[in-house]
């Protein structure tokens, strides 16, 4: 029985290898038609799956899953205080299309190139919201392929993301300047300003609603300061808050920091502000019954003696056809 059992073991193990040495020599590919990537709601995404095998194989179908999803989840500091938010924060599902690609049979040795497209539309009341990597919230398109190689073989898989843009805005809406004027009396959440070195800085940004595909502009002077100017930075952040009626939790985190001014810089004389909005880590000004994606940006002054002066303004990104 022993040497029965050993021997079954045996030829088990031999059927494993053949499978594993079979699945390592198919590759499975998703290739676009889009080298960027990006594609806007209402257009279709072409592409086609590439199976590279060095010998002919039986499947049992070959399968492609479009996907559009948002994802939440909660920072330390909010779980536990709504039990509203477990239900609040599940995944909002934007897009689901199933497509057979391809029924049982057998594909031949080389490569084979299947194509494949799908409409970029949805029926639900949601939109098809950009493309965003975030902290606590996160939208993504996925294609999932999976090539089905029957009993005892594991499905050959590969995913892919690519990138959504959501509809643009027909009109420009108004884009007023932001003047500011940074002073001590003007600095908030400080009780104490005689504890505080005099100083005096204006300038503008130009745009508080700004294209997304336009870096922000603007300038900063320094009219005045009794101490030496260390840095002078701006800092784009994002502010995600996720929840619903019974409550919310509401998360600022810095996307990205740019140094513009470094020492004791010329009195009087504008250092320009210029900052591009990062691809993938900001979208378009969203809100949701479930979830809001804002942002702000934060001048940032710091002295020599390490006094850290920042002044914040709060700014809508949109984006025109």
């Amino acid at each position: 029985i022993n040497a029965e059992y050993g021997e079954f073991q045996t030829y088990q193990h031999y059927f494993i290898q053949i499978n594993l040495s079979m699945a390592a020599a198919v590759e499975l590919d998703i290739k676009l038609k889009k080298a960027s990537k990006t594609y806007s709601t209402g257009e279709t995404l072409k592409g086609s799956l590439v199976i590279n095998s060095k010998a002919e194989f039986s499947h049992s179908g070959l399968f492609l899953k479009l996907e559009g999803m948002v994802t939440m989840q909660l920072s330390s500091k909010s779980v536990g205080l709504f039990e509203a938010f477990y239900n609040s924060v599940k995944p909002i599902q934007l897009i689901s299309i199933n497509l057979e690609v391809s029924k049982s049979g057998k594909i031949q040795s080389g490569i084979t190139t299947i194509p494949f497209e799908f409409p970029l539309t949805t029926k639900s009341a949601r939109p098809l919201y950009d493309t965003y990597h975030g902290v606590f919230v996160s939208i993504q398109y996925l294609l999932k392929a999976e090539l089905r190689r029957g009993y005892l073989s594991k499905p050959i898989l590969k995913q892919l993301e690519f990138v959504m843009t959501a509809a643009k805005v027909p009109k420009a809406p108004e884009q007023p300047e932001i003047p500011f004027l940074i002073t001590p009396e003007s600095l908030e959440n400080i009780s104490h300003t005689r504890s505080v070195p005099k100083f005096r800085f204006s300038g503008k940004l130009d745009r508080a609603v700004c294209d997304i595909e336009k870096p922000l502009s603007g300038h900063i002077i320094l009219e005045a300061s009794a101490k030496p100017i260390k840095s002078i930075e701006i800092q784009l952040v994002r502010v995600e808050t996720c929840g619903c009626a019974e409550g919310y939790a509401k998360d600022a985190t810095e996307i990205q920091n740019v140094q513009i001014a470094d020492g004791d810089i010329m009195r009087n004389v504008p250092v320009p502000i210029h900052m591009v909005f990062p691809k993938l880590f900001t979208c378009i000004t969203t809100a949701t019954n479930n979830f809001k994606i804002e942002f702000e940006v934060n001048v940032v002054i710091v002295l020599e003696d390490d006094h850290l002066i920042t002044e914040n303004f709060p700014i809508k990104l949109y984006r025109p056809e």
